[in-house]
């Protein structure tokens, strides 16, 4: 294919996923259970941090954190006690333990407590992802007694990760269009921005299409993917995300 029938087959697939249906079995479909911003915020955040293994584990075990905070994590975070927390103390999700969920409900308890939205924990530190992701993980790991193997659940440009789930979730808060699956509610980042995620399925179908020729599935392949989607559409360019994810795992396009 040419780049312009390039364009037109996969502005076809963002069309086909883009949809309603996409939601139900997709961890997005965690923050589609709650209308408060700040709940859904939260509820996605945990949701892109649990996102790696089988979609219906991570579902699951997403789900089962948010009932035991009771479906009001924004709540939760904000006013839990000693025997709220002991009440989670069981939740576990492959190698997130609950170590790593009381230093995460620690920070978004420290975050909450000073800014309205999690969106000022990225934009704050530049005007690129790049800049605002490793402003966010140093941030992040801004609280005193930091858990050592915490670290490995929020991953950073600086040590060139793909940094895969934080651009998804970036990806739910930030673009918006009128097809309901992503959210759209933060308005200081531009979808222009954006970077997409990328995993050993995107970067699969990406190299069979020709847009991704590095080997290593790393920050700089995230960035040549991006760059090669700003030709298709510089406004929107993770839009592609939905057809990239949508060949590569419905379609076990290679």
């Amino acid at each position: 294919m040419n780049s312009k029938e390039l364009k037109i087959f996969l502005d076809k697939k963002v069309d086909e996923y883009n949809q309603p249906f996409f939601i139900k079995n997709d961890p997005i479909c965690i923050p589609h259970l709650f209308s408060k911003q700040q709940d859904l915020e939260i509820a996605g955040f945990f949701a892109a941090t649990f996102a790696w293994g089988h979609r219906t584990i991570i579902i699951n075990k997403s789900k089962e954190l948010m009932q035991l905070m009771e479906m009001q994590p924004h709540q939760f975070i904000l006013y839990h006690n000693d025997n709220d927390l002991k009440k989670i103390l069981s939740f576990k999700h492959r190698t997130f333990n609950t170590t790593d969920l009381l230093y995460f409900i620690e920070f978004l308890k420290h975050h909450y407590s000073n800014h309205h939205s999690l969106e000022n924990a990225f934009s704050r530190h530049g005007n690129d992802i790049e800049q605002m992701l490793i402003g966010f993980h140093q941030y992040f790991f801004s609280l005193p007694d930091i858990p050592f193997r915490t670290k490995k659940h929020i991953a950073t440009p600086f040590k060139k990760s793909n940094c895969k789930r934080l651009n998804m979730f970036l990806r739910w808060m930030v673009r918006k269009d009128n097809k309901g699956v992503d959210f759209g509610i933060w308005k200081n980042i531009s979808p222009s921005q954006l970077i997409c995620p990328i995993d050993v399925h995107v970067a699969r179908v990406a190299k069979r299409l020709n847009l991704l020729h590095r080997k290593q599935i790393d920050w700089d392949a995230a960035i040549e993917l991006t760059n090669h989607l700003h030709e298709f559409d510089k406004n929107d360019p993770v839009k592609y995300d939905f057809a990239l994810f949508g060949l590569g795992v419905m379609e076990k396009f290679s």
